[in-house]
């Protein structure tokens, strides 16, 4: 078994059927088993290859999510590459740092306020564990940092299988948490059930940890430029942290790089990404409602042209004075809304009508740059109708 194991394709044959076997009905801890007896000289950058194989030949990510909890047991061996990231994991409030830091404090929390009061069936125990959950459920930011700040770099790398297997289990992990707080909400639920749940969940917790700690995070380090921890760290903040914002901050500036100079070559770059011309031009034509930019002179600059205009605009009114644009018993009206957004007094003003069977939006926006300097005004016009006519939900993932 041995000789053909060491055989690249039959390790991923064998990998298929041990798959198959999980989606059969075996116990975890018999392909745990399985999975450290064939495979137990694997290397992690081998499991990575693995996954992304199957990925591409198309089989379902569902079905390789199997598995995920499986990988944990292997790094409880001796596997042949266990190795600790570089050390930009020692550097004080670097995004690695940070995550690795929480995986601590996750397992923490784990061990000391749920582990600690599972084998105990009374009113501190249940009032502790509800507690201890209510602070789990933290792990959503942590799982948000790796999910939309760390998988791109990898992505980029062409390596899909990753992100695509640890989402899916972060998402179970999610939602398993929400059902437990619901339990422990309900007095009526039953406290041993409810434990049960708990243990579950605390196990794919805990294998998430290992797997992030040693595919995960290595891999980040031997991939990830510069210039990605730096939007990793900049984008920290919105997304936030399990249970608290670190007091040790990196924040490196953004810096121009040459891998970014050749990424946005001949592109506008804004704030977030960049875009060539032909592609800022069918965005806001995409939009589904009017764009009108008048400058800070008063004069139109700018206006999209979308299949389906709520007020026809001809190119003529280009450069032209925006209070020649209206009738002359409304003029007064839009000079004081620019005037008001000139002084800093508004920021913004809304109107609706009645038309041809629509409900028209009218919003004007003062346009600042980052020191409030007034650019000029922003007018935007909408059929909200539709929007109100919308009864009950339509999710984009179906329960």
């Amino acid at each position: 078994m041995s000789e053909l194991i060491n055989n690249s394709k039959t390790r991923k044959e064998q990998l298929k059927i041990l798959i198959k076997k999980i989606h059969g009905g075996m116990p975890l801890d018999e392909a745990k088993s399985e999975f450290i007896r064939e495979f137990k000289q694997i290397t992690t950058e081998e499991i990575v290859a693995l996954e992304q194989e199957l990925v591409d030949e198309g089989m379902e990510v569902e079905e390789i999510q199997s598995l995920c909890d499986v990988h944990a047991a292997v790094f409880n061996q001796n596997i042949t590459d266990i190795h600790k990231p570089k050390d930009i994991t020692s550097i004080p409030g670097h995004p690695a740092k940070v995550f690795s830091d929480e995986n601590k404090q996750i397992l923490a929390l784990v061990e000391e306020e749920l582990e600690a009061y599972l084998d105990r069936s009374d009113k501190t125990a249940y009032l502790m564990l509800r507690i201890g959950i209510d602070r789990l459920l933290n792990i959503s930011k942590h799982y948000a940092r790796k999910e939309y700040l760390f998988f791109p770099a990898l992505e980029k790398k062409g390596i899909s299988s990753i992100p695509k297997v640890m989402w899916g289990v972060d998402d179970e992990i999610r939602a398993d948490l929400k059902r437990i707080n619901k339990m422990l909400d309900n007095q009526d639920a039953d406290f041993e059930e409810t434990k049960s749940a708990i243990r579950l969940v605390v196990e794919r917790v805990k294998d998430m940890v290992i797997k992030e700690e040693n595919i995960l995070l290595p891999k980040l380090v031997d991939i990830m430029s510069f210039y990605d921890w730096i939007m990793a760290d900049q984008g920290s903040d919105e997304l936030g942290y399990f249970l608290e914002k670190p007091k040790e901050s990196w924040k490196k500036q953004e810096q121009t790089t040459v891998e970014e100079e050749a990424e946005y070559a001949g592109d506008v770059k804004f704030d977030a990404g960049a875009l060539d011309a032909v592609e800022i031009n069918a965005i806001f034509n995409t939009l589904p409602l009017d764009l009108t930019f008048v400058d800070k002179e008063g004069y139109v600059k700018f206006f999209t042209q979308g299949k389906e205009r709520i007020f026809e605009r001809p190119k003529t009114i280009i450069g032209r004075h925006v209070t020649l644009c209206h009738p002359p018993q409304s003029v007064h009206v839009v000079e004081e809304i620019i005037n008001s957004f000139k002084s800093g007094e508004k920021d913004n003003e809304d109107f609706w009508i009645n038309m041809k069977g629509m409900l028209v939006l009218i919003r004007y926006y003062a346009v600042r740059d980052k020191d409030n300097n007034y650019l000029g005004t922003l007018e935007i016009t909408e059929d909200i109708k539709p929007i109100q006519d919308l009864s009950g939900e339509k999710r984009l993932v179906s329960k």
